[in-house]
């Protein structure tokens, strides 16, 4: 038995992959591989197929462009114009991951040309893309003033600077460092570390790391050391 007189319609899964390589962020993008727009750059997307749910598909094609699962994944908002696929009305469920890119850099799947580009300097997307990246992001800026999603961002040790530059970056404006560093210890989320990263000087800056039992007991009730200002932009 099926629904008498009511239009078919397609629903599709588009993962907004962002990644932070230490000093920027970027957005990783497939070279679409069939019409309309063959070859354009896009989000990594698929149709939801009829034995899973709007979670397993994306975790699916976050697989199969990338082979992990198990990073940080939210489903952000539905995409739903009539016009906005040229061939069949498709309505497309964006999600949004976090991925450390040096981490997860030589996993990438060779079959779809999978590319990072820097934020500040993306290609031209297909369809709506560009409208899902701007929201995600408008989302990301908000939440990550009050949870601390970007740590997923990071390497397993960082220093202080990278997870200042971290923030900095994703709301584009300078935070003090004292008062950052000052309001980031005290939510004792941070392990430090006993050896020092010494790249970028002698003395060198000391690594942290997560603890991860003060991380998910505190991922709600995360101090806000973003500006207030910030949050609207």
């Amino acid at each position: 038995m099926k629904y008498s007189n009511q239009t078919r319609i397609l629903v599709a899964v588009d993962c907004i992959i962002f990644g932070f390589d230490g000093s920027e962020y970027k957005l990783l993008l497939i070279q679409r591989g069939f019409a309309p727009e063959k070859e354009k750059w896009s989000l990594m997307g698929g149709f939801v197929q009829k034995n899973e749910s709007l979670d397993e598909a994306a975790e699916r094609i976050l697989m199969q462009l990338t082979g992990l699962h198990e990073v940080y994944m939210e489903q952000l908002q539905a995409f739903s114009k009539p016009d906005r696929d040229p061939i069949e009305r498709v309505i497309a469920v964006a999600y949004v991951a976090l991925i450390d890119i040096n981490k997860y850099q030589t996993q990438l799947s060779d079959d779809f040309h999978a590319r990072w580009f820097p934020m500040k300097n993306l290609p031209k997307l297909i369809f709506d893309h560009t409208e899902m990246v701007n929201s995600a992001l408008h989302k990301l800026r908000y939440k990550a003033a009050f949870h601390p999603i970007l740590f997923e961002l990071l390497p397993e040790k960082f220093t202080l600077q990278q997870l200042q530059t971290l923030f900095e970056g994703m709301y584009d404006t300078k935070i003090d460092k004292r008062n950052f560093t000052r309001k980031v210890l005290s939510t004792n989320i941070l392990k430090k570390e006993k050896d020092k990263d010494k790249s970028s000087s002698k003395k060198g800056a000391f690594y942290y790391s997560i603890d991860e039992e003060v991380y998910k007991d505190n991922f709600q009730n995360f101090l806000n050391f973003i500006p207030k200002n910030e949050l609207s932009g």
